[in-house]
């Protein structure tokens, strides 16, 4: 007789839905809250977008580190992913509402037939993490206020640099992957130059995986779009664009510190999991590389 299959679950997770106050679809928020107690000062909080996909790279990489701070540096912390009521990893018409920055515009539907693609709602979501998500999890658990750190992949990453820049006293470390700067003509970059002055010397770290520069990964010159693939490249700049942007924002005069990591061998989708354990030991470093 054959064991019974069942469902596996993540242990010390959960996840609920949470509806904005002022209305609107409710967000699924994934959630891990170590089984420890927590320091004196509360627990670091880590937020991601793009819960679904995200979270489960997260936990993952917390759960085989914490355990061991003196060999990894780091050490527990509170995970809190922001997803969709959905079995899918991503919902591309929410989320390109979500983390599309504004000003608000619509595009031709992902499928024929289909609903148009608008962007423009990061204020809104921005609201919501500021005012209903982090209370809510505070109410939860105890939180260090001054140890948050915000995490977004492509889309998320271009939120997060609008967040940045909107908002630098709302988190102390800012983790942008592969964000997608060359968006509308790189329209971020005006909100760069309008930023808010930081006034708790907030940490950036920049990223984008190897084959996302002016090279394909060796397997995609075989495909049949490589061709387009290149030209897109020549649009997007993912590489360069971050690049560049970790040199102009390090150091500057309200005390921003900022950086660039390149993934060896990664695509823009295959640089997601090293993105995120890179999030996590950056939200959760039991020391900070300035203590070192």
């Amino acid at each position: 007789m054959t064991n019974p299959i069942s469902v596996y679950s993540m242990p010390g997770t959960c996840f609920f839905d949470l509806a904005p106050a002022a209305g609107g679809e409710p967000y699924r928020i994934f959630l891990s809250i170590p089984a420890e107690k927590p320091p004196a000062g509360g627990w670091p909080l880590l937020v991601m977008t793009d819960g679904n996909a995200t979270f489960p790279f997260a936990v993952a990489s917390l759960v085989t580190q914490a355990p061991y701070p003196t060999g990894t540096n780091v050490g527990w912390g509170v995970i809190a992913a922001i997803g969709y009521p959905s079995h899918e990893p991503y919902d591309p018409l929410r989320r390109s509402w979500d983390l599309g920055p504004p000003p608000v515009k619509s595009y031709p539907p992902f499928v024929e037939g289909g609903p148009p693609v608008v962007i423009g709602g990061t204020g809104k979501l921005l609201d919501f993490i500021e005012n209903e998500l982090i209370p809510r999890i505070a109410e939860m658990v105890i939180l260090d206020p001054m140890r948050r750190s915000l995490f977004g992949h492509s889309f998320g990453g271009l939120f997060t640099l609008y967040a940045l820049f909107e908002r630098p006293g709302l988190f102390a470390n800012w983790i942008a992957a592969s964000p997608t700067i060359y968006w509308e003509n790189s329209e971020i970059l005006k909100n760069e130059v309008q930023r808010q002055e930081a006034g708790n010397a907030p940490f950036l770290h920049l990223s984008a995986g190897e084959h996302e520069g002016d090279e394909l990964a060796p397997f995609q010159y075989r495909n049949e779009d490589a061709t387009a693939r290149l030209e897109k490249r020549k649009t997007e700049r993912t590489v360069l664009l971050a690049r560049e942007m970790a040199e102009r924002l390090n150091g500057t005069a309200d005390g921003l510190r900022s950086e660039f990591e390149l993934y060896a061998g990664e695509t823009h989708m295959s640089v997601l999991a090293a993105a995120v354990n890179r999030a996590v030991s950056i939200a959760f470093a039991v020391q900070s590389l300035t203590d070192m």
